[in-house]
């Protein structure tokens, strides 16, 4: 089973809320959200985001738009004036998360590439 980036997958999205992040990961189509609701969990993006995310990940689904959104807690350092962080608005969280490698089967890869 290849692995791909998650940009080539879906977009994203991402800003802050106080000390926290928000990622928004919106699939291009069915068959990508599928399997990205399937491997992107909250623990799986709690490990990718070691030593920036020091709080918990929660996962939101949003079947409906294909998307599902992540906070980071405690991501910002204290958040926009308090960090000392050089992105204390987490607006790099988004592309961070993109670069994400997971398996998708052979099908979904051949209509992605």
């Amino acid at each position: 089973m290849p692995r791909l980036p998650l940009s080539t997958l879906a977009h994203a999205r991402s800003g802050d809320k106080g000390p926290h992040s928000n990622v928004g990961l919106i699939a291009y189509d069915k068959a990508s959200y599928d399997v990205i609701k399937d491997q992107v969990t909250a623990a799986e993006v709690k490990r990718y985001f070691k030593g920036i995310v020091t709080g918990d990940v929660v996962r939101y689904e949003l079947d409906n738009l294909l998307a599902l959104n992540f906070i980071l807690g405690d991501s910002l350092g204290g958040g926009g004036s308090e960090s000392l962080l050089n992105d204390a608005q987490g607006k790099t969280h988004a592309q961070k998360l993109l670069t994400m490698e997971i398996d998708v089967p052979d099908d979904l890869a051949l209509r992605h590439e």
